[in-house]
């Protein structure tokens, strides 16, 4: 199946690009590199539009691009924010919330009925998040989830799940209602756009190596919009989504062999039992 290769391909690329640009990242320029990531992956996105029939537009399409908008822009921001403020290992495994939220969402917004093992998927997702700081359970059950607390990193990327269960099944219409790499060039365009006077208020020069790192994830991240698109039009949005949240166990050996993040075992079991959530949740394939 073509699009589970291209949802797997989608997964690589976003952990990678997220890796690179941490480690160009600091408090002071998160909003700019947010901004001038998307910015480098344009040139990618822009040659495949080239190649790409403009499809006919209805208002489906205009109402699902103008609010899902403003949502990835806030996304974007509270994203980077993460994963500048908290270790890879940490963030990045609440994403794979977002297929949960979707089954709703997918449903409510784009039509889509999935059959879902609803319970099972939803415990085995809670004891994935519990184990992401199992180390802390020796002083008391609920410490695991009050070290979480303490971290606003993982707060600031379940918010981001929320964002982007919506910006998903929005992004679902909109390609059903156009095509994918027209959507996904477009739309990355003007969210670019709407980023750039936030962005440019707090431009920071980069040294080389941080240009260079940003340069890259740039790249990668074009690569990603490409390949998401491509599989969001091929398969139900839960299952796609289900599938590229495998960056969540790329992000976590990434974060040990980049940062080397602590606890690297004990949060790759946290990530393993929320991806095997996602398995329970997308068995019936597209």
């Amino acid at each position: 199946m073509l699009w589970v290769g291209l949802s797997l391909l989608t997964a690589l690329s976003l952990a990678l690009s997220d890796a690179l640009l941490k480690k160009a990242l600091r408090a002071e320029n998160e909003t700019y590199l947010a901004w001038l990531r998307l910015l480098l992956a344009l040139p990618l996105l822009l040659l495949a539009l080239a190649f790409t029939e403009r499809p006919p537009l209805d208002e489906h399409f205009f109402r699902a691009f103008l609010l899902a908008l403003p949502l990835e822009v806030a996304a974007l921001l509270l994203y980077v924010r993460a994963i500048r403020m908290s270790p890879l290992g940490l963030t990045l495994p609440f994403l794979a919330f977002t297929p949960v939220l979707l089954i709703l969402f997918g449903y409510a917004i784009a039509g889509e009925r999935v059959s879902l093992p609803g319970v099972a998927g939803i415990a085995l997702m809670s004891l994935g998040s519990y184990s992401l700081n199992l180390q802390e359970a020796r002083k008391g059950f609920l410490e695991p989830f009050k070290a979480l607390g303490r971290q606003k990193g993982p707060l600031l990327m379940m918010a981001v799940a929320l964002i982007y269960s919506l910006t998903s099944s929005l992004g679902k219409v909109a390609i059903v209602h156009s095509s994918a790499l027209f959507f996904g060039a477009t739309y990355f365009v003007a969210v670019t756009g709407a980023l750039a006077p936030f962005a440019l208020r707090r431009r920071r020069p980069l040294g080389g190596r941080d240009l260079r790192y940003v340069a890259l994830s740039g790249l990668l991240y074009g690569l990603m919009i490409i390949t998401h698109m491509l599989a969001m039009s091929m398969a139900k949005v839960a299952y796609m989504i289900a599938l590229k949240r495998t960056s969540v166990l790329f992000g976590v050996l990434l974060g040990h062999w980049m940062f080397q993040e602590a606890h690297v075992r004990v949060r790759l079991l946290g990530a393993t039992l929320m991806l095997l959530a996602l398995l329970l949740i997308s068995t019936a394939g597209p």
